[in-house]
């Protein structure tokens, strides 16, 4: 058997801790490693966290976060960055700082709250995401409920997202991937630069256990970019990836399970 020693693209996650092993950081680390990457982390936060929700969070504090990323950058390099949990405003307009002298492609995760509703950003971190964050993005991905909390648009349609794209392109990523997962029919996401559309369509799966859905989508565009793909193929690719690991997402606990970040290495015995 040959060992090959080349190494992989570089894909670095700035995000949360989800000890349920679900979602965060674990679930970034797992869809890398499925895609072929080399996955790195800085840790914001760390999570009291099962399949029912989050029992706690504690933030990390700047200088921790800031020390990570400029260790694993300053030293390894990263050919793609992914953000998710920034907890504050403070961490916030700390990993802005960052990203805006690194030159790789940025995805931008902008978590508010866990898929139980629970909080994982402080309110006034809001205005931070905003200016600082959001304008670094090569691709912004925010679901329907981060749209809302972003823009003051409730989305319930297509047009709808159409609409909601425009206005999160005027906080200045390059492209904004609006997820419709919440809508009813097929999973519908509109990707644009406000110029080009994408509208990617898969059908509405019969699983409830999609823990780390966003988590895992973000997670894989950076890792399509980090390998050299273009944003709308990047993004459809991620798609496509995710689809198959929430058809394949298993029970755990007494609530919502996650999507299988190994779905296409599985064997059956």
């Amino acid at each position: 058997m040959t060992v090959s020693t080349a190494v992989p693209p570089r894909v670095l996650t700035v995000a949360g801790s989800d000890s349920g092993g679900g979602a965060g950081i674990q679930a970034d680390l797992k869809t890398m490693l499925a895609l072929g990457t080399h996955g790195m982390s800085v840790l914001t936060a760390v999570t009291a966290q099962n399949s029912l929700g989050v029992q706690g969070a504690w933030e990390l504090p700047a200088e921790a976060v800031r020390a990570q990323y400029r260790s694993v950058v300053d030293d390894i390099g990263v050919q793609a960055v992914k953000t998710g949990m920034l907890a504050s405003a403070p961490l916030v307009e700390t990993v802005a700082g960052l990203l805006a002298g690194t030159g790789a492609p940025v995805v931008v995760d902008p978590v508010g709250v866990s898929k139980h509703g629970d909080a994982l950003l402080a309110a006034e971190a809001l205005d931070s995401v905003r200016a600082k964050l959001l304008p670094l993005a090569t691709v912004a991905t925010p679901n329907l409920d981060e749209v809302a909390w972003l823009t003051g648009l409730t989305v319930t349609d297509e047009p709808g997202m159409r609409e909601a794209a425009g206005r999160l392109l005027a906080f200045g990523p390059r492209w904004v991937l609006v997820k419709g997962g919440h809508l009813p029919g097929d999973a519908v996401d509109l990707l644009t630069d406000g110029g080009e559309e994408h509208w990617l369509r898969a059908p509405r799966l019969d699983n409830r256990h999609t823990h780390g859905t966003g988590c895992t989508l973000a997670s894989a565009i950076a890792c399509l970019l980090a390998r050299g793909q273009d944003v709308p193929s990047a993004v459809r690719g991620a798609k496509e990836y995710v689809t198959g690991a929430i058809r394949a997402g298993f029970a755990l606990g007494a609530g919502i399970g996650p999507v299988h970040h190994g779905w296409s290495a599985r064997t059956t015995g």
